[in-house]
């Protein structure tokens, strides 16, 4: 029976990490909560359930839930600005599935941290995979008409924090690397002029040193200010500096080493061809899981 256990698993380890990344935003952590719930799994007796993805599904959150409870003051202490820990994808298609795009997105998932941890597992469950409110309430521990009124104030949350549907970020892979890639030749020229036609005139640089590495305390707005915080990461690197283009959380993103050694990975948004956001991670324990690449999935 144990085989059997593990073939479930396994089979839909793809949506069971998905659920659990988007619930706590770290790859890390949700690898600690997937190898947990299979240990439950494995004494779980088969002729008991019904469903094998509803079930995983409520076991798989359940404990994800308590994970982000319990690094609720860890992450409360944390300094500079908390950003999700990124995620190298393989290689699928951004655009293949809209939805899951979006919900792996940089700026979905720091929005999501706005949220309670009930409603922020209650959205995942309902908005992105299309769970059902009898399963998400017994995900949550809560009764069904209260899993609707938290879904209903947290979709209300989200959407009014959330860009208009009409300057979304487009999902267009090639056009996407072709922008990035022009972002990095006329970073590495020094051209500020240059450097600044490419971006929003509010672009945002937020970086994630944890207070272990350098990085900025606040977020860096404006065109002019994000350019010069750019060039200056260029000078600093000079010829020590290597750049490698990747997708991390279905977005364009720039993996950088100095002398060999990882730096940090930067991931990139673009609204109608104007990068908005760079969300910049050096702290080094949030990039010790992106050597490997994720397969994530809704179904």
């Amino acid at each position: 029976m144990k085989g059997e256990h593990a073939e479930r698993f396994t089979l839909l380890r793809p949506l069971l990490f998905t659920i659990a990344y988007e619930i706590l935003g770290s790859a890390t952590e949700s690898d600690d909560v997937l190898q947990d719930s299979y240990l439950r799994w494995a004494a779980v007796d088969l002729s008991t359930v019904r469903d094998t993805k509803s079930y995983l599904a409520q076991l798989v959150t359940r404990q994800a839930l308590n994970a982000l409870r319990a690094g609720a003051r860890r992450r409360e202490e944390y300094v500079g600005p908390w950003l999700p820990e990124p995620l190298l994808l393989d290689d699928r298609d951004p655009s293949a599935d809209v939805v899951l795009a979006e919900s792996v997105s940089m700026a979905m998932l720091v929005l999501l941290e706005t949220l309670s941890p009930d409603e922020r597992a209650v959205f995942v469950l309902r908005e992105v995979f299309g769970f059902d409110y009898a399963e998400i309430a017994g995900a949550v521990g809560k009764p069904a008409p209260t899993v609707r009124q938290v879904a209903h104030r947290a979709r209300e949350h989200v959407r009014a924090r959330r860009k208009p549907r009409g300057a979304s970020p487009r999902i267009d892979p090639q056009r996407n690397a072709e922008i990035t890639a022009q972002f990095l030749a006329t970073a590495a020229s020094g051209d500020m002029e240059a450097l600044m036609a490419m971006l929003a005139p509010d672009a945002t640089w937020t970086a994630d040193g944890g207070g272990v590495v350098s990085a900025a305390r606040k977020p860096v707005v404006g065109a002019e200010k994000v350019a010069r915080a750019i060039a200056g990461l260029m000078r600093r690197g000079g010829a020590a500096l290597r750049v490698e283009p990747v997708t991390c959380n279905s977005a364009p993103a720039v993996v950088f080493y100095l002398d060999e050694h990882l730096e940090g990975v930067i991931t990139v948004e673009i609204v109608d061809d104007k990068i908005t956001n760079f969300y910049a991670m050096r702290n080094p324990e949030k990039l010790a899981a992106l050597a490997t690449p994720r397969d994530i999935s809704r179904g």
